[in-house]
């Protein structure tokens, strides 16, 4: 099964890094977040990648072409799907190369996980819908603290995980999906999911375990911190 990774944003919230490179290029532990993903895809047996580039992806071929002893058993497709087309866009774009063999995942290129992606393979298979979405928690963005009028009655510095799920991406999809999708300017996170929600095409796996997205300097700085301590998503040696 392929994966689709989009990986051609600009990330202008993190334009420390991105001036130079897009924001998927951006090393956590001296290598890019794209290869973090792409790693951990590879811990469960899917090691044929289709990634959408952009924004500078110029930056992502010369780095694979200067590492292939880190993706020597890799299947990895290069694909320019222009340097402004939207989410939904370069999801249509890599059709011809993904859509053609039936079920395939997909996953943005700036967020980490602990996916359990056989678990969310097979779910999908059973429930026989068209898209699959992995439902997340929220991250841990700041402290939360319950008053009483003025005084604080209690500080943690995590926020109660009952705070709903959001979309964490990690998707299955069938080839139908592409027909959700209008063309380039099209944003996946708007009409595609809402219209295959309301088809009763669109079904969420929820994952309760670790998962950040890098939309930040702050949050690049976590996921360093955490890589340095021996990262939840690490897979292999």
């Amino acid at each position: 099964m392929k994966v689709a990774i989009l990986a051609g944003g600009l990330g202008s919230r993190l334009a420390e890094e991105t001036d130079v490179r897009p924001k998927p290029m951006v090393e956590i532990g001296g290598r890019p977040i794209l290869w973090h993903i792409m790693r951990y895809y590879a811990a469960f047996g899917f090691r044929e990648f289709a990634v959408a580039l952009g924004y500078k992806g110029s930056v992502a071929r010369s780095w694979f072409a200067s590492h292939p002893e880190l993706t020597d058993d890799w299947y990895i497709d290069l694909v320019d799907t222009g340097e402004n087309t939207n989410t939904g866009g370069r999801i249509k774009r890599l059709a011809p190369v993904v859509g053609g063999e039936g079920t395939f995942m997909c996953t943005w290129g700036d967020g980490l996980g602990t996916v359990d992606l056989d678990a969310l393979v097979a779910f999908h298979k059973d429930h026989g819908r068209l898209a699959t979405l992995t439902a997340v928690r929220p991250p841990v963005r700041f402290g939360h603290m319950e008053l009483d009028g003025d005084r604080v009655v209690e500080f943690s510095e995590k926020p109660p995980a009952s705070e709903g799920w959001i979309n964490g991406a990690f998707f299955v999809f069938e080839p139908g999906v592409f027909d959700y999708i209008a063309g380039d300017d099209t944003q996946f996170e708007k009409e595609p999911l809402e219209r295959l929600a309301a088809d009763d095409q669109l079904m969420a796996f929820r994952h309760e375990g670790f998962w950040q997205c890098m939309d930040t300097l702050h949050d690049r700085r976590y996921l360093e911190d955490l890589w340095s301590q021996g990262a939840p998503w690490q897979v292999g040696d």
